[in-house]
């Protein structure tokens, strides 16, 4: 590949850098381009966009790939767990047995809350969206924590990342439990991540729940296919936030209200209303596809905006979501709709050849909702997953000593120079149009 790019804008020629990555991806590097030139690149939604260099993901959305530090999902998937994988996400590596007992019993230490942060639960309205409550308490777990503001080095950053991934976790539930008026659950320090989250989900004081180690295992691998995703709209805004200086803690926080937007982390709540909406009409799942071909409906959870290929991740919480729903026996439509859904729309070329194969957010949908997770929190439990990858990409950016705050710049096509003219010869641009119609003043 060459080393430079020739760009010509009218008589001036110019030379611009190529970048390759470790995958061979090229990049032009157009750092110098406005100055040089005078113009800018234009590019809406940022997808030509490469906003900066990374070691933490890679995604090859043409042949369906998806690696963290290097290491195939498929892999992680089989023989990994969620917080083995965070700590690869967070600090680069596979940890040794020890650094990842230490880490555990670091997430799990960190479980408990505040006690008065309870106060601040209290003073929502039970008609709170769980992913605002849940904004606005990571916001607040610093003035409680102050330490999650005084990251100083990589020491005290392991802390924090632990710390934020254990508080995470309890912030989501007392969110959950807060918004259908039960007492919320505290945290056992005896039982695994997701067991403690389900357990914080589901008990209550006079009746324990116990999780099923296969259900605490799929919901674990939920969170771990979930956990990083490269240059999303979510994690480009942690980095764009923590460009400025502004904490881990806030960083996070604005993650969490982009993931809120249904056309990201609200992918899996779409699929579930839509299968809703196909019960509700009494419609065949034949004549559902059929209305999806005249455009007169989108058909939710398939295709992606990243990959042409499979979802990585689909194939594997696919196997994941049969082996829940045999496990818990449920019989429910919504579910037998989505497998029929499902076979249906792979089989027939119209989908196939438009490259619309099912996505992480078809299956995630179908396994939260077997598992008893309320629509609601559906998102949240995105954002507990994302969590590493947020954390990792705001460390690679605060340490790269060439770190700048995010600037894009724009194309403004508004009006032209004007000037400002009174409407009304007696009006001062201090006083309002309706005294200067009375004659009155004010005061």
């Amino acid at each position: 590949m060459p080393n430079v790019a020739h760009l010509q804008v009218g008589d001036q020629s110019l030379e611009l850098p190529v970048i390759i990555g470790s995958e061979d991806e090229p990049a032009i590097d157009i750092a110098t381009l406005r100055a040089k030139t005078g113009y800018i690149t234009l590019d809406d939604g940022f997808r030509n966009t490469g906003a900066c260099q990374s070691r933490i993901c890679f995604i090859d959305g043409d042949k369906g790939i998806l690696r963290y530090r290097g290491i195939p999902i498929e892999e992680l998937a089989e023989r990994s767990s969620f917080l083995e994988t965070a700590y690869l996400i967070i600090f680069g590596d596979l940890p040794e047995l020890a650094e990842f007992r230490h880490f555990c019993d670091h997430v799990r230490e960190n479980m408990m809350l505040h006690e008065e942060m309870r106060h601040h639960f209290e003073a929502f309205p039970p008609s709170a969206p769980p992913m605002a409550i849940l904004s606005a308490m990571i916001n607040a777990l610093s003035c409680f924590h102050p330490e999650l503001l005084q990251i100083e080095d990589e020491e005290t950053f392991h802390e924090v990342a632990a710390h934020l991934i254990g508080k995470v976790s309890t912030l989501a539930a007392f969110a959950y439990k807060f918004s259908v008026g039960q007492p919320a659950m505290y945290p056992r320090p005896d039982v695994d991540y997701c067991s403690n989250f389900l357990h914080m989900m589901f008990s209550r004081p006079y009746a324990e729940y116990h999780a099923d180690p296969e259900i605490a295992r799929a919901l674990d691998l939920l969170l771990l296919l979930h956990a990083e995703h490269e240059q999303n709209c979510s994690t480009s805004t942690v980095r764009m936030v923590g460009s400025s200086g502004a904490s881990l803690s806030a960083s996070v926080a604005a993650g969490v209200c982009a993931l809120w937007g249904p056309a990201h982390g609200g992918a899996n709540v779409a699929v579930i209303e839509q299968l809703e909406q196909i019960v509700r009409e009494k419609v065949s799942v034949d004549t559902f596809l059929e209305r999806v071909k005249r455009h007169e409906t989108r058909l939710m959870g398939f295709g992606h905006a990243v990959y042409r290929n499979f979802d990585p991740r689909a194939k594997v919480i696919k196997t994941a979501a049969d082996r829940v729903l045999k496990i818990l026996n449920r019989q429910d439509a919504l579910l037998d709709i989505a497998k029929e859904l499902e076979e249906k729309a792979l089989a027939d070329d119209y989908f196939a050849s438009r490259k619309l194969y099912p996505n992480v957010d078809f299956y995630s949908g179908v396994i939260l909702r077997a598992l008893g997770v309320p629509h609601s929190m559906f998102t949240v439990m995105f954002a507990i997953g994302r969590m590493p990858g947020w954390i990792a990409h705001w460390c690679e950016m605060h340490f790269d000593p060439s770190m700048r705050i995010s600037r894009p710049r724009q194309v403004y096509v508004g009006a032209p120079l004007r000037h400002y003219i009174y409407s009304f010869a007696e009006r001062t641009p201090c006083e309002p149009a309706s005294a200067a119609a009375s004659g009155t003043t004010a005061g």
